[in-house]
């Protein structure tokens, strides 16, 4: 032989592998397929925060009943939150939060507490939401224990 491949060789070469547009042609319906998943799965993201968020607001808003049991009354607003992981006096019998990490919430602001909360309740836990302001809609929506 001559080094040349023989027309066989050449064909059954040919088909071993993809062209160069077959490739472009998947990659193109792979990134399609990407464009129209992707707002979906970001939205199911942002709903499991807002979700998440008022989780963790209900389990503080508890772990604020149980310092009130202890202690015989909320948490000053200027004590905050930090009142649950911190001795802050005699029957303190805390922590009663697991971990501090769990008085931020999920897009990274830590949650906020005043004593008295707004109507008639004696305390408000609460998250400012994805834009870490007052009021919003959606995921900047605001999270409250009242």
């Amino acid at each position: 032989m001559n080094g040349s491949m023989s027309r066989a060789e050449a064909e059954e070469a040919g088909e071993a592998g993809f062209s160069l547009v077959e490739l472009l042609v998947v990659l193109a319906i792979i990134g399609m397929i990407a464009t129209m998943v992707t707002p979906q799965v970001l939205g199911y993201l942002g709903r499991a925060k807002g979700e998440t968020a008022r989780i963790q607001v209900k389990n503080i808003a508890q772990a604020v009943e149980l310092y009130y049991l202890d202690l015989g009354g909320y948490p000053s607003s200027d004590q905050g939150l930090q009142a649950l992981v911190q001795p802050t006096g005699p029957g303190w019998r805390g922590p009663y939060v697991r971990d501090a990490r769990g008085l931020v919430d999920p897009w990274g602001h830590p949650y906020l507490y005043r004593s008295p909360g707004l109507g008639a309740s004696p305390y408000e836990v609460y998250s400012l939401g994805s834009d870490g302001k007052a009021g919003g809609s959606g995921e900047s929506a605001d999270v409250a224990s009242n």
